[in-house]
């Protein structure tokens, strides 16, 4: 098939940055996204340009590096993938495609559509773990009892890649989907809650110092969200920071 492409193109985060039309053609319904992109980058090189910068690593839906927003939707117009599963096939002969980088103020534009999400980082250093004993007599995780319900629900949380699509896709760019499930993953096992209480108090607060959003229950977050990450987490985020922030 015969695309256009229209691609926001930046040199560095202090440039100016803006749409640049690129013809492509004889592109196969099986490629994937990333590797349109690939020969896209290739014709560039072979014509003296500067390839497209671009983020991406397993390109198997793991790792959460590729991130482009494409036609106005995270991720592009499918649900439950991720830049790297969208397959060409979801697109017609003779499309316009316009594919931006995230845009959040905590997602600052490094190049093109690279965007430095170390604000993550941020915020699982705040909290994000558990504080394990590594003497020697730690016990072994399958001694302690879990309901199934929690032990679900804890796994689906922790599917989350940290895209950052949820993000992206907000109005408000916030990241209350991204804390909320990483706080369920640890606040609903044993291991998790000896430090429930802090690790929530200081996610929030490192959420809301990394410069991200707040949420107003649209929703969009949830539909973008390439591992389908449940509102239920927001929810349960909140009361477990009401509860914290009682306890202090």
């Amino acid at each position: 098939m015969n695309l256009t492409l229209k691609i926001w193109r930046q040199k560095g985060p202090t440039e100016k940055g803006k749409i640049v039309t690129y013809p492509i053609s004889n592109i196969d319904g099986d490629m994937s996204f990333l590797e349109m992109m690939d020969v896209l980058n290739v014709e560039l090189v072979e014509k003296g340009e500067v390839p497209v910068a671009f983020d991406h690593d397993c390109r198997e839906g793991i790792c959460g590096m590729c991130s482009m927003y494409i036609d106005g939707e995270a991720h592009g117009p499918d649900r439950g993938i991720t830049t790297c599963q969208l397959h060409m096939r979801k697109f017609k002969d003779g499309d316009t495609i316009y594919i931006e980088p995230w845009r959040a103020k905590a997602f600052p534009i490094v190049k093109d559509l690279v965007v430095d999400r170390s604000a993550f980082d941020a915020i699982m250093n705040a909290g994000g773990y558990i504080s394990v004993n590594t003497s020697g007599n730690t016990i072994d995780a399958n001694a302690i009892p879990i309901p199934k319900e929690d032990a679900d629900d804890a796994f689906e949380a922790a599917t989350c890649i940290g895209c950052g699509a949820c993000v992206a896709s907000c109005k408000n760019a916030s990241a209350m989907l991204f804390v909320s499930a990483k706080v369920s993953q640890l606040s609903l096992l044993p291991q998790g809650k000896v430090e429930a209480n802090e690790r929530v108090i200081k996610m929030v607060e490192a959420m809301d110092e990394q410069g991200f959003g707040n949420c107003t229950n649209t929703g969009a977050c949830e539909v973008e969200c390439p591992k389908g990450i449940s509102l239920e987490n927001i929810a349960r985020m909140n009361r477990e920071y009401l509860k914290a922030m009682v306890k202090k």
